[in-house]
């Protein structure tokens, strides 16, 4: 029997997998007479399917709450959010939509071998045990380059490249439509980063999905994305194509990053 989910419908030609539309964010006083603070304010962009945006900007600059509605996990304030031609939150959340973060640690139940890990997320959308989907662990941890072997070791056991090839393979496993990477690369070594930033890209190639790459480190970001959005306090100051960004960035944030490199 095959254990994992059917291919999904194709969408109408041309629907990005995500689109926002003069989305903003505010979130309310602290303490009382305080005043609101602007996360986001009227971004917009969109996402192809087996394209990837990048995101860069400071720590506070908005990268996050970006994330948290590109997932569903937060409303807007005001704008449109749409995922797939339709309103966010109104398809199903178990596939379509999955994240890999800066610290697979926060990911990964240090409880579960990493057959359990990598299978849980299918298992919840199914409704099935844990250990039905043997096949498809075994096949996605061949696809991140892990023996299978590894399905019954802990996550203590692995190293950190090993865990974060862990966490990629358990985003995938519902044949998500689109991926936040949120510092993906940010806690591994450098060599190790270059071969992570390879294995996305060639997944990407593979399964067609739409990604937002979130991160402080330009290097990584030129090399997974092909636009980058540059966010400065809550907005898109800049959005271009990398090659383009790279050799001639127009905003004087933009100049200022890329100088600090």
């Amino acid at each position: 029997m095959n254990d994992t989910p059917p291919p999904p419908e194709p969408d109408a030609p041309d629907t990005p997998v995500l689109e926002l539309d003069a989305v903003s964010v505010v979130f309310a006083a602290r303490h009382r007479g305080g005043t609101p603070v602007t996360a986001m304010d009227r971004v917009g962009f969109t996402i192809a399917a087996g394209q990837t945006l990048g995101l860069v900007g400071e720590s506070g600059s908005g990268k996050s709450t970006t994330g948290a509605i590109a997932l569903g996990l937060r409303r807007p304030t005001s704008g449109t959010v749409r995922f797939l031609g339709a309103p966010h939150g109104r398809r199903g959340r178990a596939g379509p939509i999955q994240a890999v973060l800066q610290n697979p640690h926060w990911s990964l139940n240090p409880r579960l071998t990493v057959g359990d890990s990598v299978a849980e997320p299918l298992a919840a959308a199914t409704r099935t045990r844990l250990r039905a989907h043997h096949r498809a662990v075994a096949g996605l941890l061949d696809q991140v380059g892990l023996p299978e072997r590894f399905a019954d070791r802990l996550p203590h056991e692995l190293s950190g490249g090993q865990r974060q090839r862990v966490a990629i393979a358990r985003s995938l496993i519902t044949r998500p439509r689109f991926i936040v990477f949120d510092e993906a690369v940010s806690a591994l070594d450098v060599s190790v980063q270059a071969q992570t930033l390879n294995l996305i890209r060639d997944l990407q190639h593979e399964h067609g999905f739409g990604a937002l790459f979130i991160s402080h480190d330009l290097a990584a970001v030129r090399y997974a994305a092909d636009r980058i959005a540059v966010m400065h306090s809550g907005r898109i100051v800049e959005l271009a194509d990398t090659a383009r960004f790279w050799n001639t960035p127009e905003h004087p944030y933009s100049r200022t990053l890329l100088e600090n490199l």
